[in-house]
């Protein structure tokens, strides 16, 4: 572990109670569910969007497409940050053309990599409207980009960071707010 724990900021049981509240926000806002579609940002956003998904179709008894978004190529940093770019899947089952997408990832932070997403769902069709749900906002926006919805708003120092930890990748659902080494 290459950092350390200052503070567990949301157990299992308030991350599934953040998904049910999150997919409630997300119906009552476009009135419905008809047209709308999720897209979910490389890695845990897309677990994130699935799980949205599911809760959605539980409390609406319909089927919410579900697409899978890797940003690296469109990232503005690319060439410089990310040395040996890692792609990885961008799968949009559905036509985003006049629907309501919603982007979906766990950390909203400079905002860079929704400008990115952006740009790359835009390669897919014109959306009718695009919204931006993510699990953690923790500020320091480099963009002037702000999400419509938020699990949690967490102020965090420019040495710290949020770590969302989900069951699919990491074998437990929490959201950590750790300090990591200068």
């Amino acid at each position: 572990m290459d950092y350390k724990i200052k503070a567990v900021i949301v157990d299992a049981a308030g991350f599934q109670r953040t998904i049910t509240r999150l997919a409630h926000e997300i119906i009552e806002r476009n009135r419905g569910t008809e047209k709308l579609g999720f897209v979910g940002m490389q890695t845990r956003g897309v677990f994130l969007a699935r799980r949205l998904a599911d809760k959605i179709a539980a409390i609406e008894g319909i089927t919410i497409p579900v697409g899978v978004l890797d940003t690296t190529m469109y990232r503005d940093d690319y060439r410089t940050a990310l040395k040996q770019p890692e792609v990885q899947i961008t799968e949009i089952p559905f036509d985003p053309y006049d629907m309501n997408v919603v982007l979906v990832d766990d950390v909203l932070f400079t905002g860079r990599t929704v400008r990115a997403a952006l740009d790359a769902l835009m390669d897919f069709g014109r959306p009718r409207r695009i919204q931006l749900a993510v699990l953690v906002d923790r500020g320091h926006r480099e963009l002037p980009i702000k999400p419509d919805f938020v699990g949690k708003n967490v102020p965090t120092s420019i040495n710290e960071e949020v770590r969302v930890r989900m069951t699919e990748i990491d074998g437990e659902d929490a959201v950590l707010l750790v300090e990591v080494p200068a």
